[in-house]
């Protein structure tokens, strides 16, 4: 038998969570969780555009022509992550790389890796959310309608 046409089930079930994961994770972002970022050393707070996390750090998005906002690798800023209107999650960061990225749009942004601060209090809702976007990319199930709910 040829090895080389095995399926390794356990790295395709991983990158299918994987692909939820990320695609449950837009939706969030989208439409749910608002991110924004301190800059300067005036508080002065811009909105971002932010596309992946992990316990590690995520990656935020830039407009290109928003020069004043360039990060340099190594500049700590804090992130703040609302969950409602008036109330978020600051996390302290470092910034790891940017890179230049263009959309579907045409337009050339800036992405960001961030290093978030494991040592701040704050971290721990962090990695409790983006735990939980894991198992809920591991754990979920697509409502196809072919389910009825009798009582909640």
């Amino acid at each position: 038998m040829d090895d080389s046409k095995l399926i390794n089930f356990n790295d395709k079930r991983k990158e299918l969570i994987e692909e939820k994961r990320r695609n449950f994770e837009r939706v969030i972002f989208e439409n749910f969780l608002g991110a924004y970022t301190v800059l300067d050393k005036n508080g002065v707070i811009y909105p971002i555009k932010l596309i992946d996390i992990s316990q590690e750090g995520c990656m935020i998005r830039l407009p290109w022509g928003q020069k004043d906002q360039a990060m340099e690798v190594g500049q700590e800023l804090t992130l703040r992550f609302y969950f409602t209107k008036d109330s978020f999650v600051p996390a302290v960061c470092s910034v790891r790389y940017s890179r230049e990225f263009i959309d579907r749009d045409g337009k050339d942004y800036l992405n960001y890796g961030l290093e978030f601060d494991r040592t701040m209090a704050s971290y721990a809702a962090i990695k409790a959310f983006v735990d939980f976007l894991v198992k809920f990319a591991e754990l979920s199930a697509h409502d196809r309608g072919d389910a009825k709910v009798y009582s909640l």
